[in-house]
């Protein structure tokens, strides 16, 4: 004889235990929503931002083919004619290239000397522990904080006290004195990221500190180096205001300053169409820089919070 089994029957009243039914299907997830939401946002601001940067300089290059009259009559337009005059006029009339010439003297010295003393001074800073460490550390962060036009007087006097006044030379002391702050705060936050045991290793098999420095870790420093040499490099060829006080010869006058020359030469007829293409001649190094280190920079900027 079988027996069969069935199910037994399910109580029922308040007490009666709730039976679990099928997962609803999942709703689309807010916050999926949200992030497309915020990503086209800020798409949104980073092409505006583009527009902005790209549009002056798009400007200054189409204008500086126009001649005088087009500029005014219509700024907006493509140039009818090429007039590659303009070039080699501000080139050559408006001395364009002494004036190129001095500013490469100037901040490829400059850039040079900040760029070995910066380094060796952040490198002393970040792997060596000795009394006043912190002080000198934060004395070069005061540095930075310290506004360059107050001490424009008393530097024109120390200046031309040490006979350096109106010469190339001077200015680069100058140059460097100015960048080394900002290239050692950098400069010593990356070395304290690189591995320690590399130098001991080149230690023990008896390399002195500076062939350990030169050879082994300034190499690995190349990412860094090169992202606070690009900064300095734009903030050393565009600086006015240092050569404008401390270089008062014509014939040692940076870019900036024939820029301003060029400007107000010519009093009420002013070669605006040589301006332009004097600006675009001053402004293509650093953009030739930034496209051929981009990478660099970038790899410099996050190799700092990156261990």
């Amino acid at each position: 004889m079988t027996t069969t089994e069935t199910d037994a029957p399910m109580p029922t009243g308040p007490d009666a235990p709730v039976a679990k039914t099928a997962a609803a299907a999942p709703e689309p997830s807010r916050g999926r929503r949200e992030g497309g939401i915020l990503n086209v946002f800020s798409h949104g601001v980073l092409v505006l931002w583009a527009i902005m940067v790209v549009m002056p300089l798009v400007w200054a290059v189409m204008t500086s083919f126009k001649d005088d009259r087009s500029i005014f009559s219509s700024p907006w337009a493509l140039p009818d004619t090429l007039h590659f005059d303009n070039w080699s006029r501000a080139w050559t009339q408006a001395n364009m290239s002494d004036y190129f010439l001095n500013t490469i003297l100037v901040v490829g010295g400059s850039l040079i000397g900040t760029l070995v003393l910066g380094s060796m001074a952040a490198y002393v800073l970040a792997r060596f522990d000795f009394p006043g460490n912190r002080f000198i550390y934060y004395l070069f962060i005061g540095g930075m904080s310290f506004p360059i036009m107050l001490a424009l007087v008393p530097l024109f006097y120390v200046v031309n006290n040490m006979g350096l006044l109106n010469t190339i030379h001077g200015l680069i002391l100058v140059y460097i004195a100015y960048s080394l702050p900002f290239t050692v705060f950098f400069l010593t936050a990356f070395f304290r990221t690189l591995p320690t045991s590399v130098a001991e290793a080149a230690f023990v098999d008896g390399a002195s500190h500076s062939r350990t420095f030169f050879q082994i870790m300034l190499p690995m420093a190349k990412p860094g180096l090169i992202s606070v040499g690009i900064f300095n490099f734009l903030g050393q060829w565009n600086q006015y205001m240092l050569p404008t006080v401390l270089n008062t010869d014509p014939d040692k006058h940076v870019l900036t300053q024939g820029l301003v020359q060029l400007a107000v030469s010519q009093g009420y007829k002013g070669d605006w169409s040589g301006l332009f293409a004097g600006l675009v001649m001053a402004m293509l190094p650093v953009l030739a820089a930034y496209i051929v280190f981009q990478r660099q920079v970038v790899a410099g900027l996050t190799a700092g919070a990156l261990k």
